[in-house]
């Protein structure tokens, strides 16, 4: 499951990841003051307003639901679409390409073990 930020009834960039390191974010701070809270109001605005972090819910339900060997191996919920789904698609692609030339494509498959 690959939630996208959902902006309205969550705390999503209250909860976001914040450096460790307070004294580099400082002097990022000097130089780039209010950036962060302008790219926080930038990526919101980017979400529809009706979009329903209970959707992800649901779809986790459906997956979990779905019979055994139709479960997608991702699924991307993004209502801002930000291309992170692009990005998986890409590197999936890279993935079963590079498996392929090693020889273990059979790795990307999953299958029921024989007596199972």
């Amino acid at each position: 499951m690959v939630p996208g930020s959902f902006t309205s009834g969550t705390n999503h960039f209250a909860h976001a990841m914040h450096p460790a390191d307070t004294a580099t974010a400082e002097a990022y701070d000097e130089l780039y003051e209010g950036l962060m809270d302008d790219v926080g109001k930038r990526l919101a605005a980017l979400a529809p307003p009706d979009a329903d972090p209970g959707e992800v819910a649901r779809t986790i339900v459906a997956v979990v639901d779905a019979p055994k060997g139709e479960r997608p191996f991702r699924v991307t919920i993004d209502p801002a679409d930000d291309g992170s789904e692009q990005v998986s698609d890409v590197a999936d692609r890279i993935r079963a390409d590079f498996y392929d030339r090693i020889g273990f494509t059979d790795l990307l498959t999953t299958r029921t073990p024989a007596g199972a």
